[in-house]
């Protein structure tokens, strides 16, 4: 069996490991440490949790012990996708390099770039970055790459998921060719691999078998839960979650309760504190001060519940938490043994425990794939679908006996159909037809043709000047009815005011034409 005194380490780092109480490496670390030692480019594919940290800090420790870096020019470079994993990689350098006279600087966000620009100034033999905050000290021109030996790349795949890959880039473009590269992933995604082609050296590749099944210590079930109405959804899955952390009971000494989103992360977190939980979330949109206080007082157990989005779900050691919530089913099936790998950690035994809704239905069945196995169906706590106490409760329309809300809108709409059919309204609706218009108004000269015949000789004259003026009536209907005018000027409207007679036709009116608007029905 392989232990760390064999992998060519200098004495100094081998009493460091032995203080720590290590002996054996894992897989990862004994295949990546012998082939950096020598120089060459180092292709790591690996889970977290594997020692791929180790892996790298080690054999960088022993080539950098000696030589010494000037201002402004770091000799190795770390870059780590969150605050929080470069925030641990700088404690493993602590932890290793105690006995070798290296110095440090740590380069994340939230934190005053003043401090920083000290110790840089000072001259750093490692940098440990994320990748945002190492170009915006580049920028502002407090920081030259050009004497890079060695740059590390850790969780790639996860910078990949975080937008970080152009300014890897970026950064492989700022420091020298000739540079050593110890990349390492947790999968092998094509973007990753056309990265590895372009920066990488005919690297030594150490690939270990992915993890795809969970501990045998680490108890698993989920709760299939769909709520009552769309709107309401969200408040009954928090109280779901509130009633499963109650059915634990003493057995939850302590939880990280996992969601997709950094809104929901906020979310549930104030929904906890609310109803008498001690929660605080952690995500990557809070201050850096306010994550490392929330964390640590998590690891130190003032803090009972991590209410944390994925940030929190890889290279974190917080040890001893007996649960781990799914609030969401993870839309990555790797993400779901990370996030579990938090509990039943040193041979402790752990839970588990994930809210599934119908939407995640295919998710649960990636998770299911990897790891190989059904997961158990729980039963929902509350009896079924739980009704949300964090808004004030309504009774249902089938319960109540009352008619919804849109039905009795369309009541109202039917019921004023029959409220238009008014006296008034048949009237307006008998007249309407009535009204004259150019076709009217050309019967009505017919008729006049025809009662013509059968007047007196003597009225000729007077016909032909109504047939005239009738014409110049038509014309003028027309017109009005283009204007979308359903007034006829020479019509009844004016008809009641006059005594029946018809404006518009002089003194000279034909007493034909005045007997046939006399004799209407309804006049």
């Amino acid at each position: 069996m392989t232990k760390f005194s064999d992998l060519k380490l200098s004495p100094k780092v081998l009493k460091a490991i032995n203080e720590a109480g290590y002996e054996t490496p894992t897989p990862i670390q004994a295949g990546a440490i012998p082939p950096a030692l020598e120089g060459r480019d180092v292709l790591g594919i690996a889970q977290t949790g594997t020692g791929k940290t180790a892996s790298f800090t080690l054999p960088m420790i022993t080539m950098l012990a000696r030589g010494r870096a000037r201002a402004r020019m770091p000799r190795s470079l770390v870059l780590c996708p969150t605050r929080e994993l470069a925030a641990q990689v700088a404690e493993n350098f602590d932890t290793y390099a105690k006995h070798v006279k290296l110095t440090k600087a740590l380069l994340i966000g939230g934190v005053s770039f003043k401090e920083q620009d000290i110790a840089i100034d000072k001259g750093v033999d490692v940098l440990i970055a994320t990748p945002g905050r190492l170009l915006d000290h580049f920028e502002r021109g407090k920081l030259i790459l050009n004497d890079v030996k060695i740059m590390v790349v850790d969780e790639a795949d996860r910078m990949l998921d975080m937008g970080f890959i152009p300014d890897i880039e970026r950064i492989f473009g700022l420091t020298p060719f000739t540079r050593q590269t110890l990349f390492f992933s947790a999968t092998m995604a094509p973007e990753i691999e056309r990265i590895t082609n372009t920066f990488l050296s005919n690297p030594e590749r150490i690939e270990v078998a992915r993890q795809a099944t969970t501990g045998e210590n680490i108890t698993q079930g989920v709760l299939m839960f769909k709520g009552s109405r769309k709107d309401r959804e969200a408040s009954e899955k928090r109280k779901v979650l509130r009633a499963l952390i109650d059915a634990e009971g003493d057995k939850c000494t302590n939880a990280i309760v996992f969601c997709n989103r950094k809104m929901d992360v906020d979310i549930v977190a104030k929904s906890l504190k609310k109803y008498g939980y001690d929660a605080a979330p952690i995500h990557g949109d809070l201050d850096q001060s306010q994550r490392t206080r929330t964390l640590d007082g998590f690891r130190e157990g003032s803090l009972r519940f991590l209410i944390a989005s994925d940030v929190a779900a890889r290279g974190l050691d917080v040890p001893s938490v007996s649960h781990v919530f799914n609030f969401d089913v993870p839309s990555h099936a790797e993400d779901y043994v990370h996030r579990i790998g938090r509990t039943g950690r040193a041979g402790r035994d752990g839970t588990a425990i994930m809210i599934c809704t119908l939407r995640d239905e295919k998710n649960l069945a990636d998770v299911e794939r990897l790891v190989q196995r059904e997961i158990p169906r729980l039963d929902n706590p509350l009896g079924g679908n739980a009704t949300p106490d964090e808004v004030p409760e309504k009774k249902s329309a089938d319960e109540s006996g009352a008619k919804p809300k849109r039905s009795r809108s369309r009541s109202r709409k039917s019921d004023a159909a029959p409220k238009a059919e008014t006296p008034k309204a048949q009237e307006a609706k008998a007249e309407a037809p009535q009204k004259e218009t150019g076709k009217d108004a050309s019967k009505a000269s017919e008729t006049s043709r025809q009662v013509q015949s059968e007047q007196r000789s003597d009225k000729n004259n007077h016909d032909r000047e109504a047939k005239r003026d009738g014409g110049r009536d038509n014309k003028q209907g027309r017109n009005d009815n283009r204007g979308g005018r359903n007034d006829n000027r020479g019509g009844r409207g004016n008809d009641r005011s006059q005594n029946h007679k018809v404006i518009g036709l002089g003194d000279h009116t034909p007493e034909f034409i005045e007997l046939s608007f006399a004799d209407r029905p309804d006049s």
